[in-house]
C-alpha cells in the first residue's frame, strides 16, 4: 500500500465530520507524501466529496488571500526593495480549529495554518513582483493582520558613512531631540525624532530624508567639537543610520548644504561596534592672565610626544598622546597653538588643566584660557 492510499481513510474521516477546503486539507498531509502544493492534493482528496460549503478551519480564507496580495502592494508601491519577507497575523479561534483537527487524528509533523498562509502570500507577492523572498535577511518586511485587515510595513535600515566640513562658527554638531518624544520618533517631530535642523546633524538628517526617505536617524561621530569650532581640511567622518527607508540606493557622494558641505557618501554594512580609534590636528587661539615671554613658551615643546592623563568625573581614567606641537606668539597674553592628539582629548580642559594633566596652564605655569579651537584635519586610524 503506498503512502497515498493510507491516508485517503483518515482524510475521508475527516471529511465526514468537517467541511474543509482544498488548502486546509492537503496541508494535513502534504509533508507526509513529499509534495509541495497542498492545493492540488486538497482537490485530490476532496474529489469524491460534496462540494466545499465553508472550511471548518479557515472560514474560506484561502479564497480571500488576493485581498491581502493587493494591501502589500500598496504598502510596497514607494519602497526601492530587492528581498522581502511577511508575517501574518490571525484569529486565535483559527489557530485553535487547526490544533483540534491535528489533535483529533495524531498528524504530527505538519505546518501550522500560519505557516501555510505565509507560503501562499510569499508565492502570490513573488509572482507578482518578480522579488525574492528572504527569511533571513529581508530589505522590507510585511505583517499582514488578517484578523484586523490591516498591513504594516518596515523597511531595513540604511547605515552611510561621509565626511562633513564646517566652514560657519556658531552652528552646533548635534541636533536637540524632540520634546514630546525625546527622540524616539512621534506625530509631533514626524516620526523623526527631531523638530528642527539647525545643526551639523540636522542638516544631514534632512538631506538623507529627502533623498532615501525614512524616520530616524542615528548618527554615530568620530570625535566632536563646539559650535563656535571650524572643521576643515578633508573633514569629520561620521556614521548615520536610516531607519525605515524608501529608497536603498544614494546616487551622489557629495552635497554642498546650507552650513555643512559633505564628501565620501557611501552606503556601509554597518556603523562600528567599538569606537574608532582616530587623530586630530588642532589649531587653537589661547589668552593668559599674565604676561609670558617667548622663553616660557618654549616650556610647551615638552609635551610634544608624551601622553596626557585625563580624568572624568565618572572616575574613568583616560591616556591620550600628543603627537606634535608648535606655538606662534602674538603678543603678551595670547598664542595660538598647532597641535596634533589622540582623538577623544577635551582641547578646552587640556589648555586650562581641569582633571588633565600635564596641561598648557601646568606646564606654563601661568592661567591659560581656550578662546576658540578649530580642526585641520580628523585621520582615522
Amino acid at each position: 500500500m503506498t503512502n497515498y492510499q493510507k491516508i485517503i481513510p483518515i482524510a475521508n474521516q475527516i471529511l465526514k465530520k468537517h467541511d474543509l477546503c482544498e488548502h486546509c486539507l492537503g496541508r494535513l498531509f502534504s509533508k507526509q507524501l513529499n509534495l509541495s502544493s497542498n492545493k492540488l492534493l486538497g482537490k485530490k482528496l476532496k474529489k469524491n466529496s460534496k462540494p466545499n460549503q465553508r472550511c471548518y478551519i479557515c472560514k474560506n480564507l484561502f479564497d480571500n488571500l488576493n485581498y491581502f496580495l493587493n494591501m502589500m502592494l500598496d504598502s510596497a508601491s514607494s519602497y526601492s526593495y530587492s528581498s522581502f519577507s511577511v508575517g501574518v497575523i490571525i484569529k486565535p479561534s483559527i489557530i485553535d480549529r487547526d490544533d483540534i483537527i491535528r489533535s483529533k487524528y495524531k498528524l504530527k509533523g505538519i505546518d501550522g495554518i500560519k505557516t501555510d498562509i505565509v507560503k501562499e502570500l510569499v508565492k502570490l507577492f513573488s509572482k507578482k513582483t518578480k522579488k525574492t523572498f528572504d527569511y533571513l535577511d529581508p530589505e522590507i518586511v510585511f505583517t499582514v493582520n488578517l484578523k484586523d485587515e490591516d498591513c504594516t510595513l518596515r523597511s531595513k535600515s540604511l547605515t552611510l558613512s561621509g565626511r562633513y566640513v564646517k566652514s560657519i562658527r556658531g552652528f552646533s554638531q548635534k541636533q536637540k531631540s524632540c520634546s514630546n518624544c525625546s527622540g524616539k520618533g512621534c506625530r509631533v517631530c514626524d516620526f523623526h525624532g527631531i523638530l528642527e535642523f539647525d545643526s551639523v546633524e540636522g542638516e544631514i538628517s534632512q538631506f538623507l530624508f529627502k533623498k532615501l526617505g525614512g524616520t530616524t536617524a542615528k548618527f554615530t561621530w568620530i570625535g566632536g567639537e563646539d559650535k563656535s569650532s571650524l572643521v576643515l581640511g578633508s573633514g569629520r567622518p561620521f556614521f548615520v543610520k536610516i531607519q525605515n527607508p524608501y529608497k536603498r540606493n544614494l546616487q551622489i557622494s557629495y552635497a554642498n548644504l546650507k552650513h555643512v558641505q559633505v564628501s565620501n557618501f557611501k552606503i556601509v554594512r554597518e556603523s562600528p561596534k567599538t569606537p574608532l580609534k582616530f587623530n586630530s590636528l588642532v589649531e587653537a587661539k589661547i589668552s593668559t592672565s599674565s604676561s609670558i615671554d617667548s622663553k616660557l613658551l618654549q616650556k610647551i615643546k615638552t609635551l610634544a610626544k608624551n601622553t596626557v592623563v585625563v580624568y572624568e568625573k565618572s572616575g574613568k581614567r583616560s591616556e591620550k598622546k600628543i603627537f606634535s606641537i608648535k606655538y606662534k606668539k602674538h603678543d603678551e597674553t595670547s598664542f595660538t597653538l598647532f597641535f596634533k592628539f589622540e582623538g577623544g582629548l577635551p582641547v578646552k580642559r587640556f589648555v586650562t588643566g581641569d582633571d588633565v594633566s600635564p596641561g598648557i596652564t601646568q606646564t606654563l605655569g601661568v592661567p591659560c584660557k581656550c578662546l576658540e579651537f578649530d580642526f585641520h584635519d580628523i585621520e582615522v586610524k
